[in-house]
């Protein structure tokens, strides 16, 4: 469903033109669905353009969107009764946590509507929904990956290496925080101690930690954050301290980071971040509202799949040959973006 790249704006010819889905199409050419879109803060780039994606790409298609803000466990819950209560066609869902996205996956399933979970999966396999997840695991191993290996080209004997480490509640934080040490324990002699500021997914604690955690220990000269959202944080805390700089400079700190946002892709492309693990925002839209629509349509009341992004890493390596791969970078060339 690459025409989701057209439904959120974007300018860029012919590579962003607008294709029919089939699934889609097809329900268009019949009945009209009522979607329900229960979702939470949309604090990020990531959530803010998937959101726009699929919620513009349902109502051009003639689907009616029932959009629920939910922005904690019990919330979501009371909101997903009420949309089975007004009999909706089907539900998808951006869960606070795995915890609750089992037991929202419970409650559809009871009431035999069929539910997607999108890009933060349940804790566990109980139960059947479309489950549309990001392999976090690999995607932040391949970004630090890259950051690891620059050290090594540089002739560094070792670095001190920092993580900001995302809301460990939520299996996509638990991903990257194992990624980020797959790296690390491959090379115990190479990597200090490693450093870990907990940031929640909130830009005030991250920023408090990391300031405590640069002051305790100033010679920090490689660093991944758990989410790109943070590199403006980061920067905060850095460049007073010289230590924002691009890696053409001495003092440069190798970054590394994840999600593939328009502030990565700007910071890369500067010279100041070094990579970044991307999710597939337009694949994971496209793998979600396929898999739906195509359910509601067949009568399934209980689709059961789990359906995966396997992300990349976008580099400064990489760069000239995958940047209009992330989402981000097609966002920042678009001059009618505005976020």
């Amino acid at each position: 469903m690459r025409n989701l790249k057209g439904m959120i704006g974007l300018a860029a010819a012919a590579t962003l033109a607008l294709t029919a889905v089939p699934a889609v199409a097809a329900a268009q050419d019949g009945e009209s669905f009522d979607i329900c879109f229960i979702h939470e803060d949309l604090e990020t780039e990531f959530w803010l353009a998937g959101h726009k994606a699929m919620t513009e790409t349902l109502a051009a298609q003639g689907h009616n969107v029932l959009e629920r803000y939910g922005p904690d466990a019990n919330e979501q819950l009371e909101l997903l009764n009420d949309c089975i209560a007004q009999g909706v066609d089907g539900i998808f869902v951006i869960p606070k946590d795995g915890s609750i996205a089992l037991t929202l996956i419970e409650e559809a399933n009871a009431a035999d509507i069929p539910i997607g979970i999108f890009n933060r999966p349940p804790q566990g396999e109980d139960g059947a929904a479309i489950v549309v997840q990001a392999d976090n695991r690999t995607i932040a191993r391949d970004a630090v990956q890259y950051i690891y290996d620059v050290a090594k080209e540089m002739g560094k004997e070792s670095v001190t290496p920092l993580i900001m480490v995302g809301d460990l509640g939520d299996p996509n934080a638990v991903g990257r925080y194992e990624g980020f040490y797959d790296v690390i324990d491959s090379d115990p002699d190479f990597f200090g101690e490693p450093i870990e500021v907990p940031t929640k997914w909130d830009a005030a604690t991250g920023q408090a930690n990391l300031q405590a955690a640069v002051a305790a220990n100033p010679d920090i000269d490689f660093l991944f954050t758990s989410s790109d959202f943070l590199f403006p944080t980061i920067k905060g805390v850095f460049e007073p301290l010289g230590k924002w700089v691009t890696r053409d400079e001495e003092g440069h700190v190798l970054m590394a980071g994840l999600d593939g946002d328009v502030n990565a892709c700007r910071q890369i492309k500067d010279g100041y971040v070094d990579s970044t693990g991307v999710q597939d925002l337009y694949l994971e839209a496209e793998l979600m509202l396929d898999a739906l629509l195509e359910a509601i349509a067949a009568g399934e009341t209980q689709p059961d799949a789990w359906l995966d992004d396997p992300g990349f890493a976008l580099t400064a390596g990489n760069l000239a040959e995958r940047e209009m791969d992330m989402w981000g970078c097609i966002l920042l060339a678009d001059p009618d973006y505005n976020p």
